[in-house]
C-alpha cells in the first residue's frame, strides 16, 4: 500500500516531505474503516467473523471469501456454486452455513475447506440465516419460507403458518427467540422456536433488509431508505428517530402528537448543548416499557416515532433526562408527560 520514493532535496525541504508523511500515516491509522482488498468484483452481500481473525463473506455469482488474520488476506474459496449467494452464519471458526438463490444451502465444518450442499426442499431465494451453535438454525426466504434445523441441516423443516412473503432477514439468540424482517415493514417474532410466529408493527412501511438481536429483549432492524428501527422489550414497540434542521436555544419536551393515539405516535425534543439523553416510556405503576433514546445528542430537535401495537389501551408516562441534574452545572433538565393509547 505504501511505496517508498528516493527524492533528492534540500534539507528544508526533505524535513517538510517527512512531516508531510508522518502526517498521512497517523491521518491512515486514526481512520475507523480500513478498506482490504477482496481480490473480486462481484457484490459481496453478507459477512460473519467469528473473532477477530476469522471470517467468511460471500456474494453473487457463487463468491465465497475466507480470512484467518482479520481480513490482512482473503481467500477465494472455489468450486462451490456458481448462484448468487445472500447470507451467511458461522457460529465458531469451523462450523458455518450460506444460503442463497434456488434454496441454496451449503455447510462447511471445517473452516469452508470443503462445503457440502444440503437439500432445503424449497427454490425460493433464500435471503437471511441465522445459527445460535451448530446444530440450530433459522433460513427465511423472498417467498415467506422459513426452515429451521436442529441437526446443522441435515434436515430442514418448513414452518407452515406463514402468510407474509419477501423475507429478507433472521437473529436467533437462543433456541426459541427469534426475529424475521421483510418488506412492508414486516417483522416476525417467535418465542417458542418457530412453532408460532406473531406480527409485530414497526410503524415504517419500507423494506427492511436485516435484524440484529443481542438477546432476546434489544434489537435492531434496517432498511431502505435509511430506515433504523430498536426496540428494548423484544420488539413490544419499535421506535425511529429523526433530528429536525435547526440549532435550538433551549431544552424542550413536547406533547406527542397525536394524542390520544393507536398504534403509534410522534414526540419531538429539543437539546441546547451536546448532552447525553434518555427518553423512555413507563406505565403508570412506573414501570419501563420502552427506551425510545439513550445516548449522546448533539444539540438539535429531534422526533421519535414510537409503535404501541403490542400494548394495552390506557395512559402512559414518557420521561426525558438530559444531562446529570446532579452535577449542578445546570446544562440539565428532565421532563415529564402524559400520553393516552385509546383503542
Amino acid at each position: 500500500m505504501w511505496k517508498t520514493y528516493k527524492w533528492k532535496l534540500s534539507k528544508n525541504l526533505s524535513l517538510l516531505f517527512i512531516a508531510c508523511i508522518l502526517f498521512q500515516l497517523t491521518a491512515f491509522a486514526q481512520q475507523g474503516w480500513i478498506e482490504q482488498t477482496s481480490g473480486t468484483i462481484w457484490p459481496l452481500t453478507a459477512v460473519s467473523f467469528t473473532d477477530s481473525a476469522n471470517g467468511t463473506a460471500v456474494g453473487r455469482f457463487g463468491v465465497i471469501l475466507r480470512t484467518t488474520d482479520g481480513g490482512t488476506t482473503w481467500v477465494s474459496q472455489t468450486d462451490v456454486a456458481i448462484v448468487h449467494l445472500e447470507a451467511v452464519s458461522f457460529t465458531d471458526s469451523d462450523n458455518g452455513t450460506i444460503v442463497g438463490h434456488y434454496g441454496t444451502i451449503l455447510r462447511t465444518t471445517d473452516g469452508g475447506i470443503t462445503w457440502v450442499s444440503q437439500f432445503s426442499g424449497t427454490h425460493d431465494r433464500l435471503m437471511g440465516v441465522s445459527f445460535i451453535d451448530s446444530d440450530n438454525g433459522t433460513t427465511v426466504g423472498y417467498e415467506g419460507t422459513i426452515l429451521r434445523t436442529t441437526d446443522g441441516g441435515t434436515i430442514w423443516t418448513s414452518q407452515t403458518g406463514i402468510t407474509e412473503n419477501h423475507l429478507e432477514g433472521v437473529s436467533f439468540t437462543d433456541s426459541n427467540n427469534g426475529t424475521v424482517v421483510g418488506q412492508y415493514g414486516t417483522i416476525l417474532r417467535t418465542t417458542d422456536g418457530g412453532t408460532t410466529w406473531t406480527s409485530q408493527s414497526s410503524g415504517p412501511t419500507e423494506r427492511l433488509n436485516a435484524v440484529s438481536f443481542i438477546d432476546s429483549d434489544n434489537g435492531t432492524a434496517v432498511g431502505y431508505e435509511g430506515t433504523i428501527l430498536r426496540t428494548t422489550n423484544g420488539g413490544v414497540s419499535f421506535v425511529e428517530e429523526e433530528e429536525i434542521a435547526e440549532i435550538p436555544t433551549d431544552y424542550t419536551l413536547s406533547q406527542n402528537y397525536p394524542n390520544p393515539f393507536n398504534p403509534s405516535t410522534s414526540i419531538q425534543y429539543t437539546v441546547s448543548s451536546r448532552q447525553f439523553v434518555s427518553l423512555k416510556v413507563y406505565d403508570l405503576l412506573g414501570r419501563e416499557i420502552a427506551t425510545l433514546v439513550n445516548e449522546e445528542k448533539p444539540a438539535g430537535n429531534y422526533e421519535v416515532s414510537f409503535d404501541a401495537a403490542n400494548l394495552t389501551s390506557g395512559i402512559y408516562l414518557y420521561k426525558i433526562q438530559a444531562g446529570d441534574p446532579s452535577s449542578g452545572s445546570g446544562q440539565s433538565y428532565t421532563n415529564v408527560k402524559k400520553m393516552i393509547l385509546l383503542r
